[in-house]
């Protein structure tokens, strides 16, 4: 594979399609506000992070400390929910999405800002779902390392998740309640 050199002859001009390495955090020639090399920066902490929790589980295991058991996983996973919601969408993590992310006047995010590696971390924090798998890293990361401090943590969190689900619910429940009664009203109406 030739690799691409990112001088360019006196007086030409890059092409918007050139796909080339730019230093990490540098400008895109591209209308794209970040480039691979900013991804792969950024997979390639999370993939330290993984081999880190890898790491102290074979540490773990050569202590002959088990490891999660599977029954904790739901509490695990509604943890995880939880922490990912209250870092992607709460007002109270304001402060940490401030430098990457527009936000509304409500503090919910909006879009990512920025350009380089400050877009593509922005872009991270806009994605629940992105944030929920840096979350599942950092708590099973602290559930390894300190299996009570990551037990407590994740059943914080965890009664956190189902609060927020059983709201949901009950918000929905309402919602179509009150719906169903407002129909109910217009045909009494209608049949008068």
């Amino acid at each position: 594979m030739e690799k691409m050199s990112d001088e360019l002859p006196r007086g030409h001009e890059p092409h918007p399609t050139d796909r080339r390495w730019h230093s990490l955090g540098a400008a895109s020639s591209s209308s794209s506000a970040t480039t691979p090399a900013n991804y792969a920066l950024l997979e390639a902490v999370f993939l330290l992070g993984l081999v880190g929790v890898i790491a102290l589980s074979r540490r773990r295991e050569r202590d002959c400390s088990p490891a999660i058991p599977q029954r904790d996983l739901p509490v695990m996973a509604l943890a995880t929910f939880a922490l990912a919601d209250t870092l992607a969408k709460e007002k109270i993590s304001t402060w940490l999405r401030e430098p990457f992310v527009v936000e509304d006047g409500q503090h919910k995010p909006v879009a990512p800002e920025g350009h380089g590696l400050r877009h593509a971390i922005g872009e991270l924090l806009t994605c629940t779902r992105c944030v929920g798998t840096w979350s599942a890293l950092a708590l099973v990361g602290l559930r390894t390392a300190s299996p009570s401090a990551g037990r407590a943590v994740a059943n914080v969190l965890a009664l956190a998740g189902g609060n927020d689900l059983m709201q949901t619910c009950f918000r929905m429940l309402s919602e179509r309640t009150n719906l169903a009664s407002l129909a109910t009203d217009r045909a009494r109406k209608e049949a008068s």
